[in-house]
């Protein structure tokens, strides 16, 4: 193991999956008032649209992590 990306390799998880989890550890640590603050930054959303000969299709809302990929 020469590098630290091996564990999540190791683990079976994807860099984002590594990512997310640890930063929700860390801000689950944290103590009021910098918790109530860092917990409001894990919510996000954003439009996606595919792009098909140069038209853009339908846009959809995704809205956490668990959407990304469908």
């Amino acid at each position: 193991m020469s590098t630290p990306t091996t564990f999540w390799r190791l683990a079976g998880v994807s860099y984002v999956q590594y990512v997310t989890k640890a930063s929700s550890t860390v801000r689950a640590a944290l103590k009021e008032p910098a918790k109530s603050k860092a917990m409001a930054q894990e919510v996000f959303s954003y439009n996606r649209s595919q792009w098909v000969d140069g038209q853009q299709g339908a846009k959809t809302m995704v809205d956490g992590l668990k959407a990304v990929g469908k």
